[in-house]
């Protein structure tokens, strides 16, 4: 067993064909197939269902792919230790994020990794928080952003900055003439709020200590519809800080704090137990701290770097 035989298996559970499989691999058809059709003797099992169109994993071979991704995780985790010890910022980092926060930190995120770090081959996805737990836990991906805790014994937390949340509220509310508007007492009528899958959702619903109710409150896909559907339909939504800066002078005149209690989020980056590419993560870290206001930075993030 060779670990270029784990990433040719990889290959064709990815593309499921051979032919391309072997592009992405970089070597003939006949190469690949002979080194998959080895591995499978080897282990005494059929790893790919050749008869299904498209080509599919066995039960067996589900297993299989999802250790040969682990184990070829690791090898690129101690390719690093060497890369960090050399003080090298290279490689590949692959790093996810949710999309209630995208909007505010990847433009900038992007364009300082680029300028600082231009040995790291970056690549974002933007995913809800379910879906990014999934991923760290088998390896495809190296890091996320998103909020915490998520009390999971199998992912680190490192804090970068925390967020307050302000109400949005249209001039033709009942709350607007409301200098502030208490968290644990929002109103559900009128509450625009994002629709399932979105962290924010929840962490509304749960300082406003109420319980969800169809009737009485409504839905959108982003932060940014909900501030539009709010101008134009009346009622009020929840928005982060960062957002603000987003809005117009006229619309900044319609925001309300939230009081007793304050609403704030932690925005941490994320990543797995065994975790070792420290370089990355102070790559990713002192981009961040370039693009948060100093106020809402983790304090511990101001004064060190990440140490594993």
């Amino acid at each position: 067993m060779t670990l270029q035989q784990l990433e040719y298996i990889l290959a064709l559970d990815k593309t499921r064909h051979f032919v391309r499989a072997a592009e992405m691999c970089g070597v003939t058809q006949p190469t690949l197939s002979a080194m998959v059709q080895k591995l499978e003797d080897e282990l005494d099992c059929r790893i790919f269902d050749r008869s299904a169109h498209p080509l599919v994993p066995t039960k067996a071979g589900v297993q299989i792919i999802k250790q040969a991704q682990v184990i070829t995780y690791h090898v690129n985790q101690l390719i690093e230790i060497v890369n960090t010890e050399k003080a090298a910022f290279e490689g590949a980092l692959h790093l996810a994020i949710i999309p209630t926060v995208a909007p505010y930190l990847l433009p900038g995120f992007i364009a300082g990794m680029r300028k600082d770090y231009p040995g790291i081959d970056l690549k974002v996805s933007e995913l809800h928080t379910a879906d990014i737990i999934q991923k760290l836990h088998t390896a495809e991906i190296d890091m996320a952003i998103l909020s915490t805790p998520l009390d999971d014994p199998k992912i680190l937390e490192v804090p970068l900055y925390y967020e307050k949340f302000v109400a949005y509220v249209s001039p033709d509310s009942p709350v607007f003439n409301n200098s502030e508007i208490k968290s644990n007492n929002m109103p559900l009528d009128n509450l625009w709020v994002l629709e399932e899958g979105h962290c924010l959702r929840n962490q509304v619903f749960n300082f406003c200590n109420h319980e969800y109710s169809q009737s009485s409150t409504y839905e959108a896909g982003s932060i940014d519809t909900l501030v539009k559907i709010v101008d134009v339909n009346g009622g009020y939504t929840v928005i982060p800080e960062l957002h603000v800066g987003l809005l117009s002078e006229e619309q900044k005149s319609n925001l309300r704090n939230l009081v007793e209690p304050e609403a704030i989020r932690e925005i941490a980056l994320v990543i797995r137990y065994d975790y070792v590419r420290e370089g990355m993560m102070n790559a990713v870290a002192n981009s961040i701290k370039k693009i948060i206001p100093t106020h809402m930075l983790d304090s511990r993030l101001k004064k060190f770097a990440i140490k594993l």
